[in-house]
């Protein structure tokens, strides 16, 4: 671990998003960081750094500037802070491992936000409901079995309470809020499919009552899921 450090993470302000996942690794880490566009000019300030206030400027949010370093892309950030506090397997080949499956989980963010926006993001949800509802459809049927089986058996492959063993990493802090937004999305369709995934659930639960985790959700440093992020919960998408 490296000496202490005030990160500044950078993603939208209203939303749990993609910047939730490093949310839950600085609280989990204890780091200290400011989630600077929800305060202040914050908004102001990483339009600017996108636009060519940093060097390289990054692509979009979210991205979190560490000292001299700004690092964009999740499964990155998470590569770094993973490293840095404890948070991945000391190893290279180890640390390659979690990254990798921090890929797929980013993956499988992107088909979740693709049940409610099938056609294009620039489209309200009102403009596609009808696609957005054949592809729940297919989601439900074969993306998710094919994404939370993997993890499920990699769970039981493990020989301990996370998907490593017996040490957290951040991919079990993103495999938290993955159950915690389709049981807000699809709350009937996931209650369903829970019984097929065990130990991820407990893996939920785990998670969910680690300190640091636990002060987390209860505190209004946790935005709350709504229609406006990844994971948005329409009626008629849950039957």
């Amino acid at each position: 671990m490296g000496p202490p450090m005030r990160y500044q993470l950078y993603y939208w302000p209203g939303i749990q998003g993609r910047g939730e996942y490093v949310r839950l690794a600085l609280e989990e880490a204890g780091a200290d960081y400011a989630d600077v566009a929800r305060s202040g000019h914050g908004m102001a300030a990483m339009m600017k750094m996108m636009e060519g206030n940093s060097s390289p400027p990054p692509f979009a949010p979210p991205f979190l500037k560490a000292g001299k370093l700004v690092i964009g892309q999740t499964a990155n950030i998470l590569l770094y802070l993973g490293a840095r506090h404890g948070l991945a397997p000391k190893a290279e080949a180890g640390r390659l491992w979690v990254h990798q499956l921090q890929l797929t989980i980013a993956d499988f963010v992107t088909e979740v936000h693709d049940t409610h926006h099938p056609i294009g993001v620039s489209l309200y949800y009102e403009d596609q409901r009808a696609p957005a509802k054949k592809r729940t459809e297919e989601f439900w049927k074969d993306r998710v079995p094919k994404y939370l089986d993997y993890f499920e058996r990699l769970l039981e492959r493990s020989g301990g309470s996370y998907i490593t063993g017996r040490r957290l990493t951040y991919v079990d802090l993103s495999l938290f809020q993955l159950v915690e937004g389709l049981r807000y999305a699809f709350p009937k369709r996931m209650k369903a499919f829970e019984r097929n995934i065990p130990g991820l659930v407990d893996l939920h639960d785990r998670v969910a009552n680690r300190p640091n985790i636990k002060s987390y959700i209860e505190s209004d440093r946790r935005i709350a899921f709504n229609e406006d992020g990844i994971f948005r919960h329409y009626r008629e998408l849950d039957i």
